[in-house]
């Protein structure tokens, strides 16, 4: 299962920390972004079950981005 996010991340660096950060919260998650992409987008993907979205949200947040959910 994968979800994918809309950000305002446009900074190498501060995305990288924001993977660490994250990484540490949900261990069980691959993520990655693309900067590259219009929306700025992080990647989250789970093999064993569907990706819990309204964590990841507040996590982000939390950390002061912005993050919204980019419809199918």
């Amino acid at each position: 299962m994968v979800e994918i996010f809309q950000t305002n991340l446009t900074n190498g660096r501060a995305a990288q920390k924001l993977l660490e950060q994250l990484s540490h919260l949900f261990p069980e998650y691959r993520m990655n972004f693309d900067l590259e992409d219009c929306d700025n987008i992080l990647r989250v993907e789970s093999v064993k079950h569907s990706v819990e979205v309204i964590p990841i949200i507040e996590a982000v947040q939390g950390y002061g981005h912005y993050i919204a959910v980019l419809p199918d």
